[in-house]
């Protein structure tokens, strides 16, 4: 079955040629899926003939809500979904003073293995079409009644690991013809690999590459992320200065903060001489409690903070959206897992 909501308005132009119908009848149809259409039949500029065909033809698998949780502290919206096969992922929308935003998944699970993300649990199950991505910004706005203005790949999954359809994603979002959300609008989270950032870099893309960084030396970081393991701290950093020197893009460097691990002043120090002169900026994270991790929050936000600024560091603090309802990334599909197989084992 054809996956038209992947395709662009050229691919899709060619395909209805394929199919003997007259241009403007796939702009007709891109418009509806970009306006989150559930089913051919909903689209009654179409004749019934060519409804049929395309169903016949094309697969639509429109995500189903499985659970939606409500922050009564902020009204974050935390999303989990049922994917067309059965799987779930997550989509979290923020509310902001500039705009909502809405933090999307590129992947049902996730390989990478960082000790602190509930999304890794379990591993990588598979990746998801450049429809799936779309269709949680879609869909979270039309079950919200929410516009969407920004939106991060920040989700379950890493999105350099599913880069050609992340790639299209971005298209497609991006179009003029659909959402129509800018590059400068979007965010891509990555846990760094360095090959995946210069493929990367060759587009010069306007959007903002977040880079979760997480420890600022090759010790630490490869205890608590993997893929640090196979290429350190010095090359991940030089990446990001070739990056930076192609695109003009500054980068942002999460940094999750973590009790007695990463929060020391040697390693703000440390962190503050990887980025003199990068341009870079520094987001910490007050860390998620995750109940089958034994890393809890760090004491000293404030002070690693300050630390960072008195070496002339852009830092900010994430404001901690959604601690009510498990919105931080790969809770609640963690969740749901443990409850079936609770059921299985009954």
């Amino acid at each position: 079955m054809t996956d038209l909501k992947s395709m662009n308005p050229a691919e899709m132009a060619a395909y209805f040629k394929e199919l003997g119908e007259p241009a403007f009848r796939a702009g007709q149809v891109f418009q509806w899926l970009h306006r989150g259409a559930r089913s051919f039949d909903e689209m009654t500029n179409l004749s019934k003939s060519l409804r049929e065909k395309l169903k016949s033809s094309c697969t639509l698998c429109p995500p189903q809500v499985e659970r939606r949780q409500v922050s009564a502290l902020d009204g974050t919206i935390k999303y989990l979904w049922r994917l067309g096969d059965g799987n779930c992922i997550e989509t979290v929308l923020m509310r902001y003073h500039h705009g909502n935003t809405v933090c999307i998944s590129s992947q049902v699970g996730c390989r990478m293995g960082c000790a602190f993300c509930a999304s890794t649990l379990g591993g990588k199950v598979r990746d998801l079409t450049a429809a799936e991505m779309l269709d949680q910004v879609l869909f979270t706005q039309l079950d919200s009644g929410l516009p969407v203005s920004n939106i991060v790949l920040m989700g379950i999954g890493e999105p350099l690991d599913n880069f050609d359809a992340v790639l299209r994603f971005l298209e497609l979002v991006n179009s003029p013809e659909g959402l129509n959300i800018g590059m400068r609008h979007i965010s891509l989270s990555t846990c760094g690999p360095t090959e995946k950032i210069d493929k990367l870099a060759e587009y010069q893309l306007q959007l903002t590459l977040s880079v979760s960084l997480h420890a600022p030396d090759d010790e630490t970081r490869s205890r608590i992320m993997p893929v640090n393991r196979g290429v350190g701290v010095e090359q991940l950093f030089a990446a990001c200065r070739r990056y930076f020197e192609k695109t003009g893009r500054r980068i942002s460097y999460e940094y999750a903060m973590i009790d007695g691990v990463n929060d020391a002043d040697w390693q703000a120090d440390l962190l503050a001489r990887h980025l003199k002169g990068t341009h870079g900026h520094v987001n910490l994270i007050p860390l998620n409690n995750v109940a089958e991790s034994p890393l809890k929050p760090s004491r000293r936000v404030a002070a690693f903070q300050q630390r960072l600024e008195s070496h002339g560091i852009p830092t900010t603090v994430r404001r901690k959206l959604g601690g009510d309802i498990d919105a931080s990334c790969g809770q609640l599909r963690r969740k749901r897992l443990q409850e079936q197989q609770a059921g299985q084992a009954e």
